[in-house]
């Protein structure tokens, strides 16, 4: 049997914050490979450090210690130029909130990280269409953000994080900003994709959510726990607890 080798190799990742004077440790000791092809949730309340571990696998901030490997380079130690370079080349973003800019076309923004590429206009533009032909709204094309519903405006976000052909999605609670069916709709885009072979990486506090990927890892005073345990959350208050057997 053909091994598949991961994508991102974490090992004892650790991350403190200074709050009021006080030294908070975000992330304890993290680790945890994701191979190519996965589609992997990432749940926790807030305050977990899930936010934290956010930033850290797409290389929006470096951990204090511990190694990052994302695709055979090592992260923990690059300077954040290089980072830059990482996100725009190896991470396909997909936010809560879309993040369109206002005054440009669904297919300009689909082009705007393939600018940043250097990718000449009409390979661009080529590229941009494909795109959005792969979330079903090629239609759509000329189309200012205000022209398009919630659920039409992150299709865009996701053909936008598609364009460049990173080998990962990372997906910030992509659905935190719609109704239970089009999140149902988005739901579905992310696993046809990931059944196309997209390494997907989601993060959410909603658990309905977390169980459509394939893996759950939960989250819980920056700690990582998969296994050998239950999760708990308490429908009348809204938190959400880890205990071990």
């Amino acid at each position: 049997m053909t091994m598949i080798e991961p994508i991102i190799q974490i090992k004892n990742m650790e991350k403190m914050y200074e709050l009021g004077g006080e030294t908070v440790m975000a992330l304890k000791g993290v680790s945890l490979d994701i191979k190519k092809g996965d589609f992997i949730s990432i749940i926790g309340p807030s305050g977990s450090g899930k936010s934290t571990f956010m930033n850290m696998i797409g290389c929006l901030d470096r951990p204090d210690s511990g190694e990052y490997m994302l695709d055979n380079e090592k992260i923990g130690k690059m300077k954040r130029s290089q980072l830059a370079t990482i996100r725009n080349e190896k991470i396909g973003f997909i936010f809560q909130n879309f993040n369109l800019i206002s005054k440009l076309t669904a297919v300009e923004n689909v082009e705007l990280p393939l600018i940043y590429r250097g990718m000449k206009a009409v390979e661009r533009r080529e590229t941009a269409l494909a795109a959005l032909e792969k979330v079903g709204l090629a239609d759509r094309a000329n189309h200012l953000p205000s022209q398009l519903s919630g659920g039409q405006q992150q299709r865009v976000a996701i053909a936008r994080a598609l364009a460049g052909h990173p080998p990962i999605l990372l997906a910030d609670e992509p659905t935190g900003a719609l109704d239970s069916k089009t999140s149902k709709d988005i739901l579905a885009i992310m696993k046809s994709l990931n059944e196309q072979g997209h390494t997907i990486i989601l993060i959410t506090h909603d658990l309905d959510v977390a169980k459509q990927a394939s893996r759950v890892v939960r989250i819980h005073d920056g700690q990582l726990y998969e296994n050998g345990g239950e999760w708990f959350a308490d429908a009348q208050n809204g938190t959400e607890k880890y205990y071990s057997k």
